[in-house]
């Protein structure tokens, strides 16, 4: 599993649980919320 700081952590705990688990497979350093942004935005296009 990749780096996920504390901050991004607590936004991540917020999604669903669906989601949570694919932002998780893609297994990216989530450092700010900007990484997990781009990660969902990468999910949508992805659709």
């Amino acid at each position: 599993m990749s780096y996920i700081s504390p901050a991004v952590r607590q936004k991540l705990d917020e999604l669903s649980d669906g989601l949570r688990d694919q932002i998780l497979a893609r297994n990216v350093p989530l450092h700010t919320v900007y990484d997990l942004i781009q990660v969902l935005e990468e999910i949508v296009e992805e659709g």
